[in-house]
């Protein structure tokens, strides 16, 4: 069930590989949308697809809801990535992505905190 597609693997490599860039080029201490834009031009110039403050609509026992979900960044229809510029990753940001996939059915997200020194610590991979 954890098994991931090679392609969905090595789209998830090239995400966290922008990521790098990105960090490497801006550092910590910007605001997310910052981050956000930045990311959206390095992974379209490795020819993935990106959709930017996806909305995805909710429903409660099957009544659609006036309020709707947004993702940061959708990557290929598949990866969703939250971005964030925080002092640290918290429960809870792992807890909304994991809503985020479960309520959108994708199964592949990742939670990028740019506001850290090294960007690897800043990184959490989630798969349901």
């Amino acid at each position: 069930m954890w098994d991931l597609s090679e392609e969905l693997e090595a789209k998830a490599r090239e995400v966290v590989d922008a990521g790098f860039h990105v960090h490497r080029e801006l550092g910590p201490g910007l605001l997310e949308r910052v981050y956000e834009a930045a990311l959206v031009h390095e992974l379209t110039s490795r020819h993935l697809s990106v959709q930017r403050q996806v909305q995805v609509p909710l429903h409660y026992k099957g009544i659609p809801l006036e309020d709707t979900l947004r993702l940061d960044l959708l990557v290929d229809g598949a990866i969703i990535l939250e971005v964030k510029a925080v002092e640290a990753i918290l429960a809870v940001h792992k807890a909304q992505l994991l809503s985020y996939l479960r309520l959108s059915g994708r199964r592949l997200g990742l939670l990028m905190n740019f506001n850290v020194p090294t960007f690897k610590d800043g990184i959490r991979r989630l798969v349901i």
